[in-house]
């Protein structure tokens, strides 16, 4: 929202209130912050926060307890910001923070290739697939956003030595030992090296950046607006969300696209006693089924038959009633009519333990007489 401009309309001063009290709360003792709430501190987070803080008007040595303070003093005792994992380079190269030749290359033209291949996207895990599908995008475009004040005081900040003076090609390899889960094998650093020595200075020069990049990043932003249509511009979790509303932006800052993105948002925004955050999936039809079958195993049906009716209805409401629209399968969808997906109807993606608790719990309370049955609730006039 800062990048494109729209902070203070989308997040009022009571938001960014509510907001800072959130990171506030859950600093670990060393200055950082994990990757949840328990966990111990990372590079990643600790960055991201420390950026976050100070976007939304804390001063480099303010913050409830001096929490910007004691966060840069994390940063720098654990090797610096290059330090950071390969989505903080993305989201610093982003900013402006970083050049973007920090990051190892995400080229577009991966979605260009035949799907027999071993290493198409199809093959991957549907989040991991639509999390790097708008990263390609940026990556491709080598999208900035406008070089402010505070970006130029961050650098200085976060930095250890002069942004002009950072070897970016080594940062690539870089990550905190707190950040690196698992380690890098050869193979894959000498694939990532090969792209980034031999294929990116090809293709973002003439002719290969008109010939095989520009058609590339259309193919993307097309299944970017596929998968964001088909999700009534949810899109499959939180990552992918703000990364596509982005890249929307870059591709139209006044297109329909990036409007719907925006209406959408607050869908993802939770407040709780520890103030607001967004979570990374909604779980409502997940959560509704599996409350209902505790309070069926309750043996209060009567005392509570108009709680168990409106769940139904609420059920009954979440099922996804049709296919991902046009030819789903040419971009890499499955059939989804009948199912039942982890939040609500419009998310659209299906899942299969969310779908078969669903479906239990529609045919508990028919069978224990709580919805009439002559109605039709039990679906849609096909079946499903």
């Amino acid at each position: 929202m800062y990048v494109i401009g729209h902070l203070d309309s989308l997040f009022p001063k009571e938001y960014q209130k509510e907001i800072l009290r959130y990171i506030y709360c859950h600093q670990n003792e060393d200055g950082g912050w994990g990757l949840h709430v328990e966990g111990h501190s990372i590079m990643f987070c600790t960055v991201l926060n420390y950026i976050c803080m100070r976007i939304l008007g804390v001063g480099p040595n303010g913050g409830k307890e001096n929490a910007c303070a004691r966060a840069r003093k994390w940063i720098h005792d654990h090797g610096g910001v290059t330090h950071v994992s390969s989505w903080g380079k993305i989201w610093l190269s982003i900013l402006g923070i970083f050049d973007w030749c920090a990051c190892n290359p995400m080229p577009p033209e991966f979605w260009m290739l035949p799907s027999f291949l071993l290493k198409h996207p199809v093959k991957m895990l549907c989040y991991c697939r639509l999390v790097y599908m708008p990263m390609s995008y940026l990556y491709g475009k080598r999208f900035v956003g406008p070089i402010t004040s505070l970006i130029l005081k961050l650098r200085e900040e976060l930095l250890t030595e002069p942004y002009e003076r950072v070897d970016w090609k080594k940062v690539r390899h870089q990550c905190a030992k707190e950040d690196l889960y698992y380690p890098h094998p050869s193979i894959q650093d000498l694939i990532w090296d090969s792209l980034y020595i031999v294929m990116e200075p090809i293709m973002t020069r003439w002719p290969f950046n008109k010939l095989v990049r520009e058609k590339a990043l259309q193919k993307v932003m097309k299944h970017i607006h596929y998968e964001d249509e088909n999700s009534r511009y949810i899109t499959i979790g939180c990552v992918n969300k703000v990364l596509c509303t982005l890249a929307c932006w870059v591709e139209d800052p006044h297109g329909d696209a990036f409007k719907k993105h925006l209406a959408r948002l607050p869908d993802f925004l939770w407040v709780s006693e520890d103030g607001m955050t967004l979570h990374s999936f909604g779980s409502q039809t997940w959560d509704a089924s599996l409350i209902i079958q505790a309070l069926l195993a309750s043996n209060l049906n009567e005392d509570i038959g108009a709680t168990l009716a409106k769940g139904h209805e609420f059920i009954k409401k979440s099922q996804v009633r049709d296919n991902p629209s046009g030819d789903f399968k040419s971009m890499y969808r499955h059939i989804s009519k009948g199912s039942w997906t982890f939040s609500d109807q419009d998310h659209g993606w299906q899942v299969s333990d969310c779908t078969a608790e669903s479906l239990k719990v529609t045919n508990y309370i028919v069978l224990s007489a709580f919805v009439n049955v002559a109605s039709g609730d039990c679906g849609g006039k096909d079946g499903t």
